[in-house]
């Protein structure tokens, strides 16, 4: 992009999503300095960008947070390679230093690299534009440093956590489905633990065919870990479909302190949940009954959508503007397999 010539991500444009610091890296390795507001996002626990400052500081950046915004300065000369060991596995911060270190000096080794495949899928993408980076898919990426990048050519990959948040809707509402193009060989853990409750399914080429089990579900334990554990971005609704499983549960979330707020939306639609630290006991009930209900985050949304789809009578879920940040039209391709949705003005 030539015309990209002010290196600022203001408050209006970053607010809702925690995801918009990833420009801090590209802008300060292209301009030199960025400006860029603290990122906002679903509360669903504490979030630091710590990681991504301190690692972009090694590589010699200097920052100040002023009204907000983090003000960001490359040395003379740009961005320097550095040996860069996050304290624990950050997709964000892994994705923000590897698209500064680029077109930083020399070479970067990003130690307890995050694994996930649109980590992945960016570094390819970057590779495809002239980038030299090895080890992706690994704990410990290497990045040499290239002059400039070039235009290229790449698909982005499906979402494999609204794949994932189709196969819970199947699991739960039941039916037939097929999903075309999903990313099969990165959810393994996902179709693991469905595929434990009962979920039928099978492959071929690049479609994903799915089927309820007929009765119930088989109640799963689950803890969240990241790639290639559980997704804790599936926990909310994976937990919504053994709210009807045969059993009890144990849902463990590992990754954020604070993901369990639709616990309590889910006990209002007639779940039994019982919370204990960083656990979630759920006793599968025979059926839910529809009830008012309030998003928290982006994940809860999608998880009481689906736990609303198989509850007897009407449910209204208020605050999806949520699930309008993370998902394309969901409602709307739910509608087309057969769901009753409808859209109020808040």
């Amino acid at each position: 992009m030539r015309g990209l010539n002010l290196p600022e991500a203001r408050h209006e444009l970053v607010k809702t999503m925690r995801a918009s610091a990833l420009v801090l890296g590209p802008l300060l390795a292209r301009h030199g300095r960025a400006s860029v507001s603290l990122p906002g996002g679903c509360a669903i626990g504490v979030r630091p960008i710590d990681m991504h400052l301190k690692a972009l500081k090694e590589m010699g950046a200097d920052f100040d947070i002023s009204a907000g915004d983090i003000v960001a300065r490359a040395p003379s000369g740009g961005l320097r390679g550095a040996a860069v060991n996050f304290p624990q596995v950050t997709v964000t911060g892994t994705e923000n230093v590897m698209m500064a270190a680029v077109l930083a000096r020399g070479e970067t080794v990003i130690a307890n690299a995050a694994r996930e495949p649109e980590v992945v899928d960016t570094g390819r993408c970057l590779v495809a534009m002239g980038a030299r980076i090895d080890g992706l898919g690994t704990g410990e990426i290497t990045v040499q440093g290239v002059p400039e990048l070039h235009a290229a050519r790449h698909s982005v990959m499906a979402d494999r956590i609204e794949a994932g948040t189709l196969m819970a809707a199947v699991a739960l509402a039941g039916g037939k489905v097929t999903i075309q193009g999903a990313p099969f060989a990165s959810m393994a853990a996902v179709r693991d633990k469905f595929g434990e409750a009962g979920l039928h399914m099978s492959y071929e080429g690049d479609d994903l065919y799915l089927e309820s089990p007929g009765g119930r579900l088989e109640a799963v334990n689950l803890v969240t870990m990241p790639h290639p554990g559980f997704p804790t971005d599936m926990q909310a609704q994976f937990m919504a479909a053994m709210c009807l499983a045969s059993g009890v549960s144990i849902v463990t979330e590992t990754i954020f302190e604070n993901r369990f707020m639709h616990v309590a939306e889910l006990v209002r639609l007639g779940a039994d949940i019982s919370l204990e630290g960083r656990s979630a006991v759920v006793k599968g009930v025979r059926h839910l009954s529809g009830a008012p209900l309030t998003a928290s985050d982006l994940r809860a949304s999608a998880g009481l959508l689906l736990a609303a789809l198989a509850a007897r009578g009407r449910s209204v879920i208020s605050r999806v503007y949520h699930l309008d940040r993370g998902y394309d039209r969901l409602d709307e391709k739910l509608n087309l397999l057969g769901a009753r949705i409808t859209r109020e003005k808040e």
